[in-house]
């Protein structure tokens, strides 16, 4: 399968105004196995087991006080280009950290914002299975479980999402702890634009799932070491 030539302006979700960049088949199929594989292959000590997903941090771990910077190896470098060369970032907020999230079906991770530690745009490569991703007005002082579904995203295998501007700073978004998700063309918004096409009420059925999420944290610092 070949990748989608991406001119990012033609890929904007038009319900979503300008706010969302929804590629599909941003990924050959190949890629895709060469990320899983890399991926699966990390040494344990780089996986961080949380209690209902798994991840890994390349680049550094953020953090408020600044992210000691390390480098990319080049097989996940690869990627980073590859979204830089959309042009998303502006010049001088180039990608540099990529969270890995492994999902398998039935995990979910609860509505959340980005926060303050990255640049107010973040993009992801999904590779090993399609989900949906759904967003929520933010409210102050209201609780995720309190909060009313205003649309949802199918990110399909090997397509790439863009988020930026409102989306970033005055949604929340979540993953729903489910082991299959069901068409609604009231609520997927992004279905015109998907690689494949899709009918009302079909089931699709999730598999272990890895997100990509290659973002630009402003605040960096080189390790220095005391010695004495």
């Amino acid at each position: 399968m070949e990748t989608h030539d991406c001119n990012a302006s033609q890929n904007i979700i038009p319900e979503v105004s300008n706010l969302a960049i929804y590629v599909p088949n941003f990924i050959t199929e190949q890629e895709e196995l060469e990320i899983i594989k890399h991926v699966n292959n990390a040494p344990l000590p780089k996986w961080t087991q949380l209690s209902h997903r798994r991840l890994q941090n390349w680049g550094g771990i953020p953090h408020p006080k600044g992210m000691i910077a390390e480098e990319i190896p080049s097989w996940l470098k690869k990627y980073v280009d590859k979204v830089s060369s959309l042009n998303v970032f502006e010049k001088g907020k180039l990608p540099n950290h990529v969270l890995i999230n492994e999902y398998l079906p039935g995990q979910g991770i609860m509505a959340h914002t980005d926060g303050p530690l990255f640049y107010p745009i973040v993009t992801t490569i999904n590779c090993g299975s399609h989900t949906f991703l759904d967003f929520y007005k933010r409210l102050d002082n209201s609780q995720p479980q309190q909060l009313n579904l205003e649309f949802s995203l199918l990110l399909e295998r090997r397509s790439l999402l863009i988020l930026q501007k409102d989306l970033y700073h005055h949604y929340l978004h979540s993953i729903a702890e489910r082991d299959t998700d069901v068409i609604s063309k009231s609520v997927v918004k992004n279905l015109t634009l998907c690689g494949e096409q899709y009918s009302e009420g079909q089931i699709l059925k999730r598999d272990t799932r890895l997100s990509l999420t290659i973002r630009h944290v402003p605040k960096t610092s080189k390790l220095k070491l005391k010695i004495g």
